[in-house]
């Protein structure tokens, strides 16, 4: 009997979908376990890359992109296993993460869904793993900047407690639970889903769940461009919850539409994605022990010198990056390194499990680096 599917929606994000999945498997492995992976009609070699490289998956390939909602409910539909985990592709776990939160969900009552700690690629905190109801109000205060009542802040980063809403980038529920709700909502292209189904099952007699004791990374802008487009669907998402759920009236739509224009417009929002950091080309620390790739690292035009250490050095203020092996270091390790350098401004890379190729993201709101070697 299969204990765990995990369904993984990807749209054009190769790299960061293989970075993925090596985790993944690290991660389950004493879980009867299968993964399926739902491409949205991806442009790139995706599918392509999963069948040399990871053929064990079952694949479904959409020939239209059909929205996260909908491409979430045909892996679910497909899935043997007594639960399920809905899973970015974006993200990077921890190798002992699945294992306790499946003993964490098993010892609950009446649980819904269950979500972990995410981090963004410089190791610092992303507080939307764990959120309140976003009423008309709350949703507006956050519009304006104000995050306070958006989050849920009243709950610690690594505790475990009960949560209203989870973020659909990783979330552990029964299938049957997920179906008896009715799944994600398809009305739903993008963004709003996750909220929406946290609301249902709490609606129904469920109780989600933050575990804050497992840690994994999500990259976060890798699924989606931020930008205006980003603004727009957001906004239109939050329209179908709003009438779905709550009474709301001409002003207050009026309110809260223009309340996102003003978010498109300002030079705040517009710098977001000009003011992602770049690695200076300069000196690297490889930490690993591979000297084929050492010298991979250093034939580079970007790279003038690379170190190879097998420990993190006392001292690494004259480092401009770090790039992690995931074939030397476990999941768990490279994520406590990147966790424990959050507030340093060396920039944090990893090398999946045997492949040729390094990525990680330095801002949570615009684009990663991968590079090729």
């Amino acid at each position: 009997m299969t204990e765990l599917s995990i369904v993984i929606v990807n749209y054009n994000v190769s790299f960061f979908l293989e970075a993925c999945l090596n985790s993944v498997q690290e991660a389950y492995r004493d879980i009867s376990a299968e993964i399926i992976v739902v491409d949205n009609n991806s442009s790139d070699d995706s599918c392509k890359m999963l069948g040399e490289k990871f053929p064990e998956v079952k694949l479904i390939a959409n020939k239209e992109n059909t929205g996260f909602s909908k491409a979430n409910n045909q892996g679910v539909v497909r899935a043997q296993g007594t639960y399920v985990l809905i899973l970015n592709p974006d993200t990077f776990l921890p190798d002992d993460s699945i294992n306790q939160v499946i003993t964490f969900i098993k010892k609950q009552k009446d649980p819904g869904a269950v979500g972990i700690q995410f981090i963004d690629g410089t190791g610092n905190f992303l507080p939307e793993c764990k959120r309140n109801i976003p009423t008309l109000k709350v949703a507006g205060q956050k519009l304006r900047g104000n995050t306070k009542r958006y989050y849920a802040g009243h709950i610690k980063e690594d505790e475990v407690a009960e949560v209203d809403v989870l973020t659909g980038a990783f979330m552990l529920i029964k299938r049957e639970t997920y179906l008896k709700v009715g799944g994600f909502d398809e009305d739903y292209f993008m963004f709003g889903e996750d909220i929406d189904l946290s609301y249902k099952l709490l609606n129904q007699g469920f109780q989600n769940y933050y575990y804050g004791k497992a840690r994994m990374i999500h990259y976060k802008g890798e699924s989606t461009k931020k930008d205006a487009v980003y603004l727009r669907n957001f906004y239109g998402a939050m329209q179908i919850f709003y009438k779905k759920y709550f009474k709301t009236g001409t002003l207050q739509n009026w309110i809260s539409k223009l309340a996102v224009e003003v978010m498109i417009l300002s030079d705040s929002f517009k710098k977001a994605e000009k003011d992602k950091n770049l690695i200076k080309s300069e000196y690297f620390l490889y930490l690993g022990e591979d000297q084929y790739i050492l010298q991979k690292l250093n034939d580079l035009s970007k790279i003038k010198e690379v170190e190879m250490s097998r420990a993190l050095p006392l001292d690494i203020s004259h480092y401009d990056c770090i790039i992690f092996d995931n074939s030397f270091l476990s999941s768990k390790e490279i994520i406590t390194y990147i966790y424990k350098l959050r507030t340093s401004d060396i920039a944090k890379r990893i090398i999946p499990k045997n492949a040729q190729f390094y990525l990680g993201s330095d801002s949570p709101i615009s684009r990663g680096e991968v590079v090729e070697f």
